[in-house]
């Protein structure tokens, strides 16, 4: 089986490593390359939520609410807090008459560094909507009072939301509905755990779908890549240069997925340690190893920052960068 590593160095010297297995697929499930444990078993994460948001679409939700690309954008997000993502949760929340105190998503400081240092600065207090996931838990919200179900307890297992979500989930990665494992995400929501190879044919097939609700999802996170993330985060970053060559979404505990539309591919990674940091190096690298062998315009241009990012010490000098070694194995 092929080896794929991201190396950490500092002045020269490969300091540690990190192990990524990966499953690239195409819609039927089959698989196209690896490296790793293809068939790897962890929790999907943020990486999960644009099948989360489907049944939001699918039932008629966010059309009686009047969510248009913006709002299925950040309904699919791991936002950075920014005052936009903010504002647009908010909104999400009005239209469907709920309010901020029912997020079940507790405050966290912000992904971006910018904001976060702008919140700590000014002493504002963080309420559930600087949350990066509480653009999903509107759209949950809002699919719960569409259908007339009690909105408490929305997040947890077992909630109609919940319930629906499993059953979309299941759908896309074509496993039983009983065969994931079931946990407790950081936003408080379910959490599944399936083999990486089940996750990236979802994304392959979430790629080329002409369901009108995936298409919807689709091309409102191609459309808005900056509500996805954030100003200078990988996934806004990757969209907006790949011009709509790739969707990409990141998890946490170093997830990455992807999908491929022109090659009718599906990518999901694992960093085996769950190093956040190597997540976005790790999927460029497959994404450049995918496009070489496959024929596609997929140009790293102005993502060298992503593609290997410098390390800094504390006077802001580099002392090294992460890098991505090793080679994916094509069937």
């Amino acid at each position: 089986m092929s080896t794929f590593t991201i190396e950490s160095t500092r002045s020269g010297f490969v300091e540690s490593f990190h192990v990524v297995s990966v499953a690239v697929v195409d819609a039927e499930g089959a698989l196209v390359a690896a490296s790793g444990d293809p068939d790897r078993v962890t929790f999907w994460r943020s990486a999960a939520k644009p099948f989360q948001s489907l049944p939001l679409v699918q039932d008629g939700a966010a059309d009686r609410y009047g969510f248009g690309p913006r709002e299925l954008a950040l309904a699919c997000a791991s936002h950075s807090s920014e005052p936009m993502h903010r504002a647009l949760a908010m909104q999400m929340l009005r239209a469907c008459g709920c309010e901020e105190h029912q997020l079940a998503c507790g405050p966290h400081p912000p992904l971006s560094p910018a904001v976060a240092e702008e919140a700590q600065r000014t002493g504002v207090v963080l309420t559930p909507r600087w949350n990066n996931c509480s653009g999903k838990h509107a759209g949950m919200l809002a699919l719960a009072r569409h259908h007339g179900w009690d909105p408490k307890g929305y997040a947890s297992a077992g909630h109609p939301v919940q319930e629906r979500i499993q059953d979309e989930v299941a759908k896309w990665t074509g496993l039983p509905r009983d065969a994931f494992v079931k946990g407790v995400d950081g936003c408080v929501a379910v959490a599944f755990a399936l083999p990486l190879r089940a996750m990236a044919t979802a994304w392959a097939r979430f790629g080329i779908s002409e369901d009108p609700s995936a298409r919807r999802l689709r091309e409102a996170m191609l459309a808005h890549p900056e509500l996805v993330a954030g100003k200078g985060r990988a996934c806004t970053d990757m969209m907006t240069a790949f011009r709509g060559e790739a969707v990409v979404k990141i998890g946490a505990e170093g997830v990455y997925c992807a999908a491929l539309p022109q090659a009718r591919l599906g990518v999901a990674l694992k960093v085996e340690d769950g190093d956040a940091r190597c997540a976005a190096p790790a999927l460029l690298a497959v994404l450049q190893a995918v496009a070489a062998q496959k024929g596609l315009p997929l140009s790293l241009a102005g993502l060298e920052h992503h593609a290997e990012p410098r390390l800094l010490n504390t006077r802001g000098e580099v002392t090294g960068t992460l890098r991505a070694v090793g080679e994916l194995g094509f069937a």
